[in-house]
């Protein structure tokens, strides 16, 4: 598969994942009967705000509360107990054990190792005091500790920083304007059309005209998401550096370059892959939740970090 169709393809699944979110959220409220009611009652605009935020934050919270359960289930994690004795699980407690305590996490991190050739790593969990740090076995084989240090410190910066809750946060905003917004403006249409004037209203036209709008205000969205995401990024390798080095968190980076460019197909599930260290980006860079990693190591080398001696 050409690079070009893995950038469309990883851009198509980024929208529908959005678009499936917005698309169930309506069709519950229709199969509720909750749309009709609204649309046959005239209700409020602050009303009608207020139902759409409480549908379109429930999706997002939900998906929060859930994230380690389903990283577990999706990567097939390897979980680290205190009573691991492996190289790299000793390697990885002490690691992780170290950083937490230099972040001032309430709680050390749950910490798993998943089975990919790529190096990379995650973190994921409703809180600080309830998450998890994910490291793949190509991480552990390819980098130097002094670089896994680092790149274990970015994805506790993530946790420290609540990443995972903000961005929880924002895509449920987002999915209210785009319920609300869709709503509003295909209710008007359809009240202003030959049959609506006369009849109160065309619910055909409002349906149709309301997923259209969803559509695009769910790409406007998305738009959203991914600029967050990838401010996040820099934001978490600043951690990073802080927490190891900006030595080791550039040449880290370097590291994971690599990988990046030269394998176009991997076992990491869609669903996570925003979730990674070493995410891949888009040469639609609108659309990707990632930075190029040469943006990133330049961010790093122009920061404010002082270098070790």
């Amino acid at each position: 598969m050409g690079v070009n169709m893995l950038t469309f393809r990883r851009i198509f699944l980024f929208l529908a994942l959005n678009f499936i979110i917005c698309i169930t959220i309506s069709a519950l409220l229709s199969l509720l009967g909750v749309s009709r009611y609204l649309y046959t009652h005239n209700v409020s605009l602050p009303t009608l705000f207020l139902t759409f935020f409480i549908y379109g934050m429930a999706g997002s919270v939900i998906s929060l509360l859930l994230s380690k359960k389903m990283a577990k289930w999706m990567m097939g994690l390897r979980i680290i107990t205190p009573y691991d004795v492996s190289q790299e699980g000793v390697l990885l407690r002490r690691i992780v054990k170290d950083l937490s305590q230099k972040a001032s996490l309430p709680k050390m991190p749950e910490i798993a190792i998943f089975s990919s050739p790529i190096p990379n790593a995650f973190a994921t969990g409703p809180s600080a005091s309830n998450s998890l740090v994910a490291v793949s076995t190509g991480l552990l084989h390819q980098l130097q500790e002094e670089e896994i240090e680092a790149v274990v410190g970015h994805e506790l910066a993530h946790i420290k920083n609540g990443d995972m809750v903000t961005m929880t946060l924002l895509q449920g905003v987002v999915n209210t304007f785009v319920l609300f917004l869709s709503y509003v403006l295909a209710q008007a249409i359809s009240m202003n059309t030959k049959r609506g004037k006369d009849e109160g209203g065309n619910l055909a036209v409002f349906y149709i005209t309301r997923m259209v709008l969803e559509i695009l205000f769910m790409i406007v969205g998305s738009l959203i998401v991914a600029s967050f995401s990838r401010y996040r990024e820099y934001r978490a390798d600043i951690g990073g550096a802080t927490l190891s080095s900006k030595e080791n968190m550039i040449r880290a980076l370097k590291r994971l370059e690599v990988p990046s460019r030269k394998i176009e197909k991997t076992d990491i599930p869609e669903a996570v892959e925003a979730l990674m260290c070493n995410g891949r980006s888009s040469v639609f860079e609108l659309f990707s939740t990632h930075p190029p990693i040469q943006k990133r190591i330049k961010a790093l080398e122009e920061s404010k970090i002082p270098s070790s001696l």
